[in-house]
């Protein structure tokens, strides 16, 4: 690949990651007007501590003024122990959610407090997601719960939503445990939303058979560092000798490497199962 290719790939990841993390403050803003201020509730992280502290003051404090206070600080670390090109999308997400929230309003999309948790907690959950996909996210405990997870190679968004279900706790002894319990149920669907559709730390163990080894194990080990084991075969309908590769990947990896695998060799047999646990040495893909 050249370097103009290089440069124009980069320009339209840039892109992609700008125009994710734009729409998911877009959609944040819009759930928490439509949604979450009507129904008296409080949506998850750094976002929903800003909205509890808008209450608490009486709109003493702006909501938008807290959000950039928490996130900036965290920030500040994640650009160190994370990535630079993260940190920025992310703080683009932050302060375009600031900025929404307080320059812009909406009326409420439902009068039933019921569709507001249920859509509400999902649409929610999706925005972050669609941040994340973009490669960045939408700041506060989403860029300490992916510092840990890329740190430890696992997903920590339960604990995302312990932190929640305190911040909440706070809420419902100050405001009322009747949409303290409303807001608990939307943290749920919005923290289950982001684990179903976030697969980053999901590992899958793929089978490789092909008659091509060396070809493949070059253009393999050429994109990613995984370790993976070869074991001669041999075929009891062809009666041919094969090679069987075994690997374990992230998910989100996957369709690439079949990819590459189908050029080095087009009649290559691939199956991929779903790994319950990994004990030993694995590298994940950087976050930039």
């Amino acid at each position: 690949m050249n370097l103009r290719t290089l440069n124009q790939n980069r320009k339209f990841r840039d892109l992609v990651s700008l125009c994710a993390v734009v729409f998911s403050a877009a959609l944040q803003v819009y759930v928490i007007h439509t949604m979450i201020r009507p129904s008296s509730m409080i949506s998850t992280g750094f976002t929903g501590v800003s909205l509890l502290v808008e209450m608490l003051t009486n709109g003493g404090i702006s909501s938008s003024f807290v959000l950039l206070a928490l996130n900036i600080p965290v920030a500040l670390f994640c650009a160190k122990n994370i990535s630079p090109r993260f940190t920025i999308f992310s703080l683009i997400n932050v302060f375009t959610t600031s900025a929404l929230l307080k320059f812009t309003s909406f009326e409420p999309l439902f009068d039933d407090i019921i569709l507001n948790v249920a859509f509400g907690g999902f649409l929610y959950g999706f925005a972050i997601v669609i941040a994340l996909k973009g490669n960045a996210s939408t700041g506060g405990t989403d860029f300490i719960a992916l510092y840990f997870s890329n740190k430890f190679n696992k997903s920590l968004w339960q604990y995302v939503f312990m932190f929640n279900c305190i911040l909440i706790t706070i809420f419902g002894a100050s405001k009322g445990w009747v949409y303290a319990g409303y807001s608990i149920v939307f943290q749920f669907i919005s923290t289950k939303t982001i684990s179903t559709f976030h697969t980053r730390y999901e590992r899958l163990t793929m089978q490789i058979t092909t008659n091509k080894p060396e070809a493949i194990l070059d253009a393999y080990i050429k994109e990613y560092h995984h370790g993976i084991s070869c074991m001669d075969g041999y075929g009891g309908y062809s009666k041919q000798p094969f090679t069987i590769m075994t690997t374990v990947v992230s998910s989100y990896e996957v369709k690439d490497i079949i990819r590459i695998m189908k050029e080095a060799d087009p009649k290559v047999i691939i199956n991929i199962f779903k790994t319950e646990d990994f004990v030993g040495g694995f590298k994940p893909k950087s976050l930039d």
